[in-house]
């Protein structure tokens, strides 16, 4: 028999979770509200948005395989072949739509790796300070010294370009940037009142880092991350052109290598797959701008 207790226990549990749900969805529309007041980080939003819908739609969006041979070589753009075909007869509608996966994929997951790396050092040297902050920033300043793209091709050089090296290098190379924006919050975030009232409880530095302070801090890494999406794209592109791609994966940055011999005979080897780098990274550019401006009370307020 369920007791009186346990049904108020769960009723109270519902109505909780209730509140935390609606709480949520007031803060999403607040945010979405103070996001689209900005054309130009809609229009970005809409780029993004454009590109992984063709990403996941590629099989329904082409008709040839990228890799296949789908007609003469060097056609120009045409009813049958829109963006026209390349050296070997392939068309490259398929190739850029089939490109904006790997991209897409690349940005996102080294942008992924590069923030939490980033996080965990920012949150460490900001946290405890001293010579543990000392020795991190030291580190971070020497990867920052060193060209990131001369160092991505050298790492790539020696451990192959395989799509998994490549999201790790870039990854690893890109996380200083974050780590400085976590760290120079959590020197503001911890000396606020509300973290000393938390601290004088004697609760663990743990709870005090990810309850307290890491939620607060997070805005402008969320606006770091979605930049450091766009330098990944471009990271890689950079990579591939150089021939340091993995080259059983149809790339932007591929394309562009294998076209760069042959510009004169076809100005379309070049113009599609660039403007399907400079689009994508626009458009998250314009993200990053749009969620500044939405996650900055100080620019709100202006």
């Amino acid at each position: 028999m369920v007791s009186l207790t346990h049904v108020y226990d769960i009723n109270r549990e519902l109505t909780d979770t209730k509140e935390t749900i609606v709480r949520s969805l007031g803060k999403l529309k607040e945010f979405w509200q103070e996001y689209k007041r900005s054309r130009a980080a809609v229009f970005g939003l809409a780029i993004v948005l454009a590109f992984i819908l063709i990403a996941i739609l590629a099989p329904l969006l082409t008709t040839y395989s990228p890799w296949s041979m789908a007609g003469e070589p060097f056609e120009p753009p045409s009813f049958n072949h829109v963006m026209g075909t390349d050296d070997l007869g392939r068309d490259i509608l398929s190739q850029v739509v089939y490109g904006s996966r790997l991209s897409l994929m690349v940005g996102s997951l080294a942008a992924g790796t590069s923030t939490v790396i980033g996080i965990l050092v920012g949150t460490v040297a900001g946290y405890f300070g001293g010579l543990v902050d000392d020795f991190l920033m030291r580190v971070t300043e020497a990867f920052q010294v060193i060209p990131r793209f001369f160092l991505a091709m050298v790492m790539v050089a020696i451990f192959g370009g395989n799509i998994l090296n490549l999201i790790l290098v870039i990854g690893i190379l890109s996380w200083p940037t974050i780590s400085r924006v976590v760290r120079a919050e959590f020197l503001s975030l911890k000396e606020r009142e509300f973290v000393e009232a938390v601290r004088i409880l004697r609760v663990r530095s743990s709870h005090i880092i990810f309850k307290e302070i890491l939620p607060n801090a997070l805005p402008p890494v969320i606006v770091s991350a979605s930049l450091e999406v766009a330098g990944a794209i471009l990271l890689e592109a950079g990579l591939s052109f150089l021939g340091l791609g993995d080259p059983n994966l149809i790339s932007w940055g591929y394309m562009l290598n294998n076209a760069q011999r042959f510009i004169r005979h076809g100005w379309w080897l070049t113009v599609f797959p660039g403007i399907g780098i400079s689009s994508l990274s626009l458009g998250l550019a314009l993200i990053g701008d749009g969620l500044n401006y939405s996650l900055n009370p100080k620019l709100k307020r202006r």
